[in-house]
């Protein structure tokens, strides 16, 4: 990526200040809104005044979830058009607004981890019969430095909980096997943790391509696993996102992947118009419902579908 583009990131957490970082590591122009007084070279208190002044090509909002729809309403009324990349997920609750902004992503960076990009290839003209998948971090060393208890994981109101933290089992599942037809949940707070949000989700769910698929994610998990199981026609898989493997029957393969490569490779994709593996507005917004449906299958203790 040769050309340096402007950009600003709104919202300087731990996500954003993430995503300032790497930005800048690629060379771009990196501007940042936030409420707070920062000590940062670019810093604006106010949507409209970055936008303003800076003329960016690239704005990414990283704010929390339970104000990403008033920050689209902001970032609208400005009359920007241009690129825009929102972090996961893309709403708490069903957006009262529409938007139509000529390139608008979701931040599913996860699609651009090699374990995922591999397999994407291999099966593609395999029959898949079955899938599981499990992911869980102990919330508390989660964030190093940070109290847990005031994070927005912990918070329903900021739009948190395990389900909407670690949708990115969602997203990629439905990237590689499709949308969900019909499902079943079970969540719920299990813990001894201290927080109002959901501590633990487990779905059983159907694509049209895979009759079977379970996903278990949790706050819970003190070893720190990630990984998912796929069982096709022809082959066995098995995705280790902490030891960057991909074991296919007895053959284990070996994946480089550092911590902000995924990110990396978002960012350029969304700046080069690159969008294969990007995660679209369209996409985001069917992981909002299927999260919202997995939460009234887990309430209501009924099977939904996806009609």
């Amino acid at each position: 990526m040769k050309a340096q583009h402007r950009c600003i990131v709104i919202g300087f957490g731990s996500i954003g200040q993430r995503h300032c970082s790497i930005l800048t590591n690629l060379n771009q122009r990196v501007a940042v809104v936030s409420r707070r007084k920062l000590n940062y070279p670019l810093a604006y208190y106010d949507i409209e005044t970055a936008i303003k002044l800076e003329d960016p090509h690239y704005i990414v909002v990283a704010n929390e979830t339970s104000k990403h729809e008033e920050t689209l309403i902001a970032i609208k009324k400005t009359g920007y058009n241009n690129k825009i990349l929102v972090e996961k997920p893309l709403f708490s609750d069903d957006p009262v607004n529409s938007f139509n902004f000529s390139y608008i992503y979701t931040g599913y960076n996860l699609r651009f981890n090699p374990l995922i990009q591999a397999l994407h290839k291999k099966i593609q003209k395999q029959k898949v019969i079955s899938v599981q998948t499990y992911v869980g971090q102990y919330l508390p060393t989660w964030r190093p430095g940070t109290d847990y208890t005031q994070s927005y994981s912990a918070s329903v109101e900021r739009g948190g909980g395990v389900i909407r933290d670690l949708s990115h089992e969602l997203d990629y599942l439905q990237f590689l096997f499709g949308e969900w037809r019909q499902l079943f949940a079970m969540g719920g707070q299990y813990s001894d943790l201290n927080i109002e949000t959901d501590d633990h989700f487990s779905l059983v769910y159907q694509t049209d391509k895979v009759p079977m698929i379970s996903l278990q994610m949790n706050y819970l998990d003190h070893i720190t696993q990630r990984f998912m199981i796929v069982n096709t026609n022809v082959a066995s898989y098995k995705l280790d996102f902490i030891e960057n493997t991909l074991k296919i029957n007895d053959k284990v393969m070996k994946f480089e992947n550092n911590r902000n490569n995924t990110y990396e490779l978002q960012h350029s994709a969304v700046l080069n118009h690159d969008e294969r593996y990007l995660s679209s507005y369209e996409d985001g917004l069917k992981i909002v419902k299927m999260i919202k449906m997995a939460e009234r299958s887990s309430k209501e203790k009924v099977w939904v579908s996806n009609d």
